[in-house]
C-alpha cells in the first residue's frame, strides 16, 4: 500500500470513528480516559526507555538543548500527562450543551447545541506529551484524531500511542478514534492537510517553518499560532519587587515555550531602578541580554537589532527596550508582537485597563508572568495548542475550542404562515 492509499485509509477510519463517537456518552469517554491514564502508569518504564532512544538519536543528530528539553520525558512529565488526562475527565462535557434557547413570535424555540468538529488532524514536533494531551482533549470533545508527530520523537509517540489504543479498546471505543501516523515520510503532512473529505480541521504545533508550511498547503481550516514573541511592560507605576519577580520568571522559568517572554519593555523613569537588578539576576541564570541604545548604555550589553524585536528565541536570550510611556509600549507590541501573550506590571488600574483593551493578543495579563498562558493553568485541562487567530478559537484551545455550535429548532407541528 503506497502512502496515498495509507492516508486515505486512515482518513476513512477516522471519519467512521467520529460517527461512532457522536453516540458515546460522557461516562464512556471518561472510562476510556481513565483506562489510558492507567496504561500510562503501568507502562512508565517502557515510555522512558522509548524516550531514551529518541534522546540518544537527537543528540547524535545535534539537536540543541532547547529541542532536547522539549523532547525529553521523565517521571514528572509522565505524571503531568496522567494528571492532565484526569483533569479532562473532571471537566464538564461540552458536547450536547444547549444554550440561548428562546421562543420566537411564531411559537418555535431557537437555540444552539455544542457539537464536535469531527476529525481533527494534529501535526506537532518534539514534545511527545502532545500525543496524550491531544488524544484526550479530542476524545472528551467527541472528535476522532489523526496525529502526526515529529520523526525525532517516533519511539516515544509510538509507546504513548500503544497506551492510548489499549485504553480505547478497554473502554469499548473504536481504536481508530485516535490514530498515530507511523511513517516519518514528510510527504504524509502534505497528504493529511489536503484530505478535506475526511479531515475537518488541522492544528499544527511546532516551529515557524512547520506552521507556515501547513498554512500554505492546507485545504481545510487551520487553528494555529505562528510564533510567540511575548512581552512584559514594566510601567512607571509598577511595584519594583513585583516587576523584578514577574519579569525574571517570565523569561527563566522555561526557555523553550511559546509563552516565554522574549522582549522586556521598561518605562524610562523606572529603568534605572529595575534593570540593573534584573540584569544581575539574568546574568546569574545565563541569559544573554540585547538592548536598545539606552538599555545598552545602562547595562553595558550587546546592541539589539531590528530582527531581535521580532524574534522568538526559545533560548536564554532576552531583548530589552526602554520606552517613554504606556503609549510607546503598546505601539512596540503592536508593531513587533505576535498576538500571543503580553503583560503589564503596574499598580495603576486605569493603565492596566487600557493595556487590556488596546493590546490585541490572545492572552493579555496584568501583574503576572506570561508563562501562565497555558490551558492547564487556565483550567482547561491539557490544551491542544494556542490560537492567535480571531475566528472560532483564540488563546489556549481546550474542550470548547474543539467544538462548534449548530442551530436547533423546536416546534410542535408549527408551520410557517
Amino acid at each position: 500500500m503506497n502512502l496515498d492509499e495509507q492516508m486515505q485509509q486512515i482518513g476513512k477510519q477516522a471519519r467512521e470513528a467520529a460517527t461512532a463517537l457522536t453516540r458515546a456518552g460522557t461516562n464512556l469517554k471518561n472510562n476510556a480516559l481513565e483506562a489510558i491514564a492507567q496504561a500510562l502508569e503501568q507502562q512508565q518504564e517502557q515510555l522512558l526507555a522509548a524516550n531514551a532512544k529518541d534522546l540518544e538519536a537527537g543528540k547524535t543528530k545535534g539537536l540543541d538543548s532547547a529541542l532536547l528539553d522539549r523532547l525529553a520525558l521523565n517521571e514528572s512529565r509522565i505524571a503531568n500527562m496522567i494528571e492532565g488526562l484526569r483533569q479532562i475527565m473532571a471537566l464538564p462535557d461540552p458536547v450536547g450543551e444547549i444554550s440561548d434557547l428562546k421562543y420566537r413570535p411564531s411559537g418555535i424555540q431557537v437555540g444552539k447545541m455544542r457539537v464536535p468538529l469531527g476529525v481533527v488532524g494534529i501535526i506537532y514536533e518534539s514534545r511527545p506529551n502532545v500525543t496524550a494531551d491531544a488524544a484526550a482533549l479530542c476524545l472528551k470533545s467527541g472528535n476522532a484524531t489523526i496525529l502526526r508527530g515529529g520523526s525525532e520523537a517516533i519511539h516515544s509517540n509510538q509507546a504513548i500511542a500503544s497506551c492510548i489504543q489499549a485504553g480505547l479498546s478497554a473502554a469499548g471505543l473504536p481504536s481508530t478514534a485516535v490514530q498515530v501516523i507511523e511513517t516519518t515520510d514528510r510527504a504524509a503532512v502534505g497528504k493529511l492537510v489536503s484530505m478535506s473529505k475526511y479531515v475537518d480541521v488541522i492544528i499544527p504545533r511546532g516551529g515557524k517553518g512547520l506552521i507556515e508550511r501547513v498554512t500554505q498547503e492546507a485545504r481545510v481550516p487551520v487553528i494555529k499560532h505562528l510564533h510567540g514573541v511575548c512581552h512584559i511592560y514594566i510601567d512607571d507605576k509598577a511595584d519594583i519587587e513585583t516587576a523584578i519577580a514577574v519579569a525574571y520568571n517570565a523569561k527563566t522559568q522555561r526557555y523553550g515555550t511559546c509563552n516565554t517572554m522574549e522582549t522586556l519593555l521598561v518605562a524610562e523613569s523606572i529603568a534605572v531602578l529595575v534593570l540593573p537588578r534584573l540584569a544581575k539576576k539574568y546574568k546569574a541564570a545565563g541569559v544573554e541580554l540585547r538592548g536598545c541604545i539606552s538599555s545598552k548604555t545602562l547595562l553595558n550589553i550587546k546592541a539589539a537589532t531590528e530582527e531581535d524585536w521580532e524574534t522568538e528565541y526559545l533560548a536564554p536570550i532576552l531583548s530589552i527596550r526602554i520606552v517613554k510611556n504606556l503609549d510607546e509600549a503598546i505601539a512596540h507590541i503592536s508593531k513587533y508582537g505576535s498576538q500571543h501573550t503580553d503583560g503589564i506590571i503596574t499598580q495603576d488600574w486605569s493603565r492596566a485597563r487600557r493595556f487590556l483593551k488596546e493590546v490585541d493578543s490572545s492572552s493579555v495579563m496584568v501583574n503576572t508572568s506570561t508563562r501562565f498562558a497555558d490551558g492547564f493553568e487556565y483550567g482547561l485541562g491539557a490544551e491542544i495548542g494556542i490560537s492567535t487567530d480571531k475566528i472560532h478559537a483564540r488563546g489556549p484551545v481546550g474542550l470548547e475550542g474543539l467544538t462548534s455550535q449548530k442551530f436547533i429548532v423546536l416546534g410542535d407541528g408549527h408551520i410557517r404562515e
